[in-house]
């Protein structure tokens, strides 16, 4: 394998890596702490609540756009873009 390619798998796993870290963090963990998460409430409903039906989901779908526009900064500075 070229240097060049070595670099561009260690960046482009770096990213899943901290993607999927994030995404244990966002799906688990947070998850973990609802009940204590619960004492608090806003507008109503309880934060643990809000975090587990709301939050993760909103945190998942701006997680897909930065890793997107993240790979195809990677992809672009590498020289391996797919063409416009």
């Amino acid at each position: 394998m070229s240097q060049g390619a070595d670099r561009y798998w260690q960046r482009t796993s770096g990213l899943m890596w901290t993607m999927m870290a994030l995404w244990l963090v966002f799906s688990f963990v947070i998850h973990f702490f609802v009940n204590s998460l619960n004492s608090i409430v806003i507008a109503g409903f309880p934060l643990g609540f809000y975090m587990a039906a709301q939050g993760s989901l909103v945190v998942f779908v701006v997680m897909l756009f930065f890793f997107a526009k993240r790979q195809d900064t990677i992809d672009r500075e590498e020289g391996v873009a797919e063409e416009d």
